[in-house]
């Protein structure tokens, strides 16, 4: 056999030999890449998966947690405008038995004042207005009286809860502090909140307690705001942190509202008080002049129709010079 075609033979075989090494160990490397390839991609999808799924949660609790409020708002309505959610309000010590007793006090002593000035008719009228609207008109001043004090009391029970929660305390120490610290009526209302907690009564009735007795829209942004972080989670200072500067702006915006209205209710008082105080006046100096109004049935129609119409321009105007935002 020809040396030459051996060699030649032996030459080819050795040039594929190597051909087929070197392209058979990159193969495995390339396709090494590729799997770490596809395996990280998947692992990316399933992240971004997770992240997506965690977020519906969220985004699903959050929805139910609101609609649980707006489900116990509904609720707790009626018993806020009761005798009893009244003066709880109002923060006294009186049950509702005794504040009937003392209406009906009051409407007996009405219904003498009125009989003396227009008989059965007058006594009728005040013996109403005796039992139903003198007590009733002074619960809801002392219940205004005592939430406008709460009002511009809870944003800096907040800013304590945010200061607590940074410095790293728990909610529960700060509620503590603040029914510990705090001037009435907000350290009566966290107190009330602490021993609730104390015995083991849960947060969201807890906090649905304090909104019946201060039944505020920013006790209501405060509640939503630590029951939502309850169940989903999150910041809870940057979140009450940015409820505090909001409550900062409401009443900022009230107190201007409140002095730019001033002098149109200055003026509405004016206007309102005025055929009263003429009327007094004209009673004292003449009053033969004027009694004519009370005995005359002309009269009387007279005195009724300037009632409906003082009634109805004074509830125009506190309308008109009341905002509520």
């Amino acid at each position: 056999m020809d040396p030459a075609l051996i060699a030649a033979v032996l030459a080819f075989v050795a040039i594929g030999g190597a051909g087929l090494v070197f392209s058979g160990g990159r193969q495995p490397v390339a396709a090494g890449k590729r799997v770490k390839a596809v395996a990280g991609a998947n692992r990316l999808d399933g992240r971004k998966q997770a992240v997506d799924i965690a977020a519906l949660k969220r985004r699903q609790t959050t929805q139910d947690a609101l609609k649980e409020l707006a489900l116990s708002e509904k609720q707790s309505r009626a018993r806020r405008f009761s005798v009893k959610g009244q003066i709880a309000q109002a923060g006294i010590n009186l049950t509702p038995a005794v504040y009937w007793v003392l209406a009906s006090v009051s409407g007996l002593s009405c219904a003498v004042a009125g009989f003396f000035v227009y008989t059965w008719l007058g006594a009728a009228m005040g013996f109403f207005i005796g039992l139903f609207g003198l007590p009733r008109w002074v619960l809801g001043a002392l219940v205004s009286a005592r939430q406008k004090k709460f009002g511009n009391q809870l944003a800096d029970a907040i800013d304590i809860i945010v200061r607590g929660v940074k410095s790293g305390l728990p909610l529960n120490q700060c509620l503590r502090i603040i029914a510990a610290e705090s001037p009435e009526p907000l350290r009566a209302e966290f107190q009330s909140l602490c021993d609730a907690q104390a015995m083991g009564v849960p947060l969201e009735a807890s906090m649905q307690r304090l909104y019946d007795n201060m039944p505020l829209p920013e006790v209501n942004f405060f509640s939503i705001v630590l029951i939502i972080q309850q169940k989903t989670g999150g910041n809870l200072s940057e979140s009450l942190g940015n409820l505090s500067a909001v409550l900062r702006s409401r009443r900022l915006m009230a107190e201007k509202v409140k002095a730019l209205s001033a002098e149109a209710k200055a003026s509405a008082m004016i206007i309102g008080s005025l055929p009263v105080v003429v009327a007094g006046m004209v009673w004292f100096t003449r009053p033969d002049y004027i009694s004519i109004l009370f005995t005359d049935p002309v009269g009387n129609l007279i005195l009724l129709g300037c009632a409906v119409m003082m009634s109805v321009g004074v509830f125009v105007m506190n309308r008109m010079v009341n905002f509520k935002f």
